[in-house]
């Protein structure tokens, strides 16, 4: 199995919302980590890419834009060692002056569409869910800050001035060192020293993580975890605790042990976001219908977006008041509609979630979290 997955930066994505122009190709489709599969979704995408072709000449592109998406889109079928090393989706955006990629970790529905912009909103579940987190493995005798990425092994982050060990901390030859230094003895002088080492502990991570947004998992066992617990200042201490001493765990080990935690880290934060939503809907503050989603976005009044990963409502969004145009029928030129108003959320500092349909409020294809009420 070779496993590669590359996350899209939200500027990259924002630059993707951003483009403007005739025959902008999107195209989605499940691949397989294991490499003997990949001769299966080489195939898929040869298929898919016969059905962005036909797309184009029903859109009346030019031919010599239809041409080279074509080119580009020939070239990445032929390209066999990018097909040697896939996640779990492929996501592909073509236009006659270039090409980009990305292998996505998340399991992804099929998809081509041919339309002035290219179609986003799957992409969105990788920044929604980027299984990104930080572990501090913390004992009295040792502690490192591992990070813990979708596509590589989970590895060390060098902290500067992180101390080797609760006495290096307190500058001991070791914890229990009943030497008379500032008078410390006993069950209590231990537990000064510990909270000391957590102090320092806390105060190296702080220029290492302040820029981060992203879960720190804490690897510990008692009384360390509730010492560190009282005297950090990270904002996104996760409650949950991988529990016992990570002293003998392997990085690979607690990165695995990570990844469950995450996962309920964000189920919870999707309870909570469903719990604010019906608050906010008896203030009026809550959106569902698409015609209110399609204004709300316009005007910037989205704080929170919910969008249906794999709900298809092609259409059109006026340009000036939001207004929805569907049409079921999916003719040339007509772009994702709940990608659009993705798209207007982002671009106004709003935050979309892209979901599965049991996470979205009200069953609704969309649902938003308001501003203020429209």
């Amino acid at each position: 199995m070779s496993l590669h997955t590359d996350i899209p930066r939200r500027g990259e994505v924002e630059r993707l919302l951003a483009r403007r122009g005739e025959g902008l190709v999107s195209i989605y489709l499940p691949t397989s980590p294991i490499t003997t599969e990949a001769a299966g979704a080489r195939i898929a995408f040869k298929n898919l890419a016969r059905q962005a072709a036909e797309g184009l000449r029903e859109a009346g592109v030019a031919t010599a834009a239809r041409e080279a998406v074509e080119e580009e889109l020939d070239d990445l079928h032929e390209d066999e060692a990018f097909w040697a090393v896939q996640s779990h989706s492929l996501a592909v955006f073509v236009a006659a002056d270039g090409l980009r990629a990305f292998r996505l970790p998340n399991q992804l529905t099929e998809a081509v569409q041919v339309a002035d912009r290219f179609y986003l909103k799957p992409l969105l579940r990788a920044l929604t869910f980027p299984q990104t987190a930080f572990v501090l493995a913390l004992a009295e005798g040792s502690v490192r800050l591992l990070e813990v990425t979708p596509d590589l092994p989970t590895f060390a982050v060098a902290v500067p001035d992180l101390p080797a060990s609760a006495a290096d901390a307190a500058g001991k030859a070791s914890i229990t060192d009943r030497s008379p230094a500032r008078r410390l003895q006993g069950t209590e002088g231990r537990k000064t020293l510990v909270r000391s080492y957590a102090r320092a502990v806390d105060r190296a991570l702080r220029p290492a993580l302040a820029a981060q947004d992203v879960p720190l998992i804490l690897a510990a066992a008692q009384p360390i975890d509730a010492i560190f617990r009282s005297v950090n200042t990270y904002p996104h201490l996760a409650a949950e605790t991988i529990e016992g001493s990570p002293e003998g765990v392997s990085d690979a080990e607690l990165g695995a042990a990570a990844r469950p935690v995450l996962d309920r880290i964000y189920a919870a934060e999707l309870r909570d976001l469903g719990a604010l939503f019906e608050e906010r809907a008896a203030a009026g503050r809550a959106a569902v219908e698409i015609n209110d989603l399609g204004r709300a976005a316009t005007y910037g009044a989205v704080e929170t977006l919910f969008v249906d990963i794999d709900a298809d409502l092609p259409g059109s969004v006026d340009e000036e008041t939001g207004a929805v145009t569907l049409d079921g029928d999916g003719r040339p030129g007509d772009y994702g509609v709940l990608d659009e108003i993705a798209r207007r959320t982002l671009l106004t500092d709003g935050r979309v979630l892209a979901v599965r349909a049991a996470d979205v409020p009200t069953g609704a294809s969309g649902a938003a979290i308001l501003r203020y009420p429209i």
